[in-house]
């Protein structure tokens, strides 16, 4: 498929090509067209179109001419063709389909009609041209294994071992990150080393109530609407999903891969996961369940790497910023994202934040100073 995709309108006469092409190009498409059938057979073969409209009653070569051409072309046989006829009669649309064309069009043209023929069969010209790419390389693939001389045994053994292994990161990390650590030296990343991160803590308030009261079927589709909502937004933000621990979620960012504004994502993803969050609470309540959400961001020093034995290993953090998180979470009333002092001075110029009373946190000796946050300033 070319990008945009390529349509090659074929037609004698000049404000029916005209139209084609104001309507299929404000669509987004790229359209190339010919005056008559012999123009038309020598554009498709030079341009090697996505799809082809191709009018039926044409000067030199009619349609039906040109489309036993590019069937029997074979690098042109599984080009789409819509025929164009302005003739109602059935006979001329059954002897286009019979000589292999895809769809038919009537004169005048309705738009949607067009449009919709047009996006359906681009649909499966995209699917077959998937399946030929694939099928390509599934045979650069099998050459290439039939030249190693390795057993089957040690290609299996090394495959399994791959998936197993991209299986573990994708369970912590987003795909594109995963992806990189799959690679030949990424599992480096991996070992136990110290950085400075930013965690982001969330849990749900009223879910100890929920647990209680409702059917666990109903705990369970609370908790799976829960994590789909954050976990697209934790990825889309690129931060390192630690761990879901039923209703708490833990983030990081700046680790395995850095990344310069780390404290400004980890708080921008508290404010979107509050924002998304308070929708779904919404719809949540409907359904009977009175659910909050609070969040917490702080940013500090931890000593990162891979934690547990051999048949099973997680991805973790240790050190007070990732207590400090977790206490603020707790603190946080439904609704509010609370951050420390040390990540408010890192994005003070962007966010918009009221500092609160010094927190009397469990595992801290001094009350811990901590901000408010309520949104981010646009640029």
């Amino acid at each position: 498929m070319h990008d945009p995709p390529k349509i090659l309108a074929v037609d004698d006469a000049p404000e029916n090509l005209e139209i084609l092409r104001t309507r299929l190009t404000a669509r987004g498409y790229a359209v190339v067209t010919a005056a008559d059938g012999a123009e038309g057979l020598a554009r498709a073969r030079a341009e090697m179109p996505d799809l082809v409209l191709l009018d039926v009653m044409m000067p030199k070569l009619d349609g039906l001419a040109v489309l036993a051409e590019l069937k029997t072309d074979a690098a042109l046989r599984f080009v789409p063709v819509i025929l164009v006829t302005a003739k109602a009669d059935s006979r001329d649309v059954v002897a286009g389909l019979d000589a292999g064309a895809d769809d038919y069009l009537t004169k005048p043209f309705d738009q949607a009609a067009l449009v919709a023929r047009v996006r359906s069969l681009l649909r499966i010209k995209a699917l077959h041209d998937l399946a030929q790419e694939q099928a390509a390389q599934l045979a650069e693939q099998a050459e290439a294994l039939a030249a190693a001389n390795r057993s089957l045994e040690e290609r299996v053994a090394a495959q399994v071992a791959e998936i197993e292994r991209i299986g573990r990161l994708r369970r912590f990390l987003p795909p594109q990150i995963a992806a990189l650590v799959s690679q030949r030296d990424g599992g480096a990343l991996l070992d136990s080393h110290r950085r400075e991160i930013t965690v982001v803590c969330c849990d749900l308030r009223g879910f100890t109530t929920l647990t209680e009261t409702s059917e666990p079927e109903d705990v369970m589709a609370v908790l799976g609407e829960y994590h789909q909502t954050v976990g697209e937004l934790i990825f889309r933000r690129e931060g390192t999903l630690e761990r879901f621990a039923g209703d708490g979620v833990m983030v990081i960012f700046n680790d395995p891969l850095p990344c310069p504004d780390h404290a400004e994502r980890g708080v921008r993803l508290a404010l979107e996961m509050r924002d998304a969050m308070g929708r779904l609470g919404e719809a949540w309540r409907k359904r009977g369940h009175e659910i909050g959400f609070g969040a917490a961001v702080a940013l500090g020093y931890a000593t990162l790497g891979e934690i547990g034995f051999e048949g099973r290993r997680e991805y973790t953090a240790i050190g007070s910023v990732v207590s400090l998180a977790h206490r603020l979470c707790a603190a946080a009333r439904p609704g509010q994202v609370l951050i420390s002092q040390r990540a408010h001075a890192a994005v003070e110029a962007g966010c918009v934040a009221t500092p609160i009373d010094p927190l009397e946190l469990k595992g801290f000796q001094r009350p811990v100073p901590a901000f408010d946050v309520t949104g981010w300033r646009t640029p």
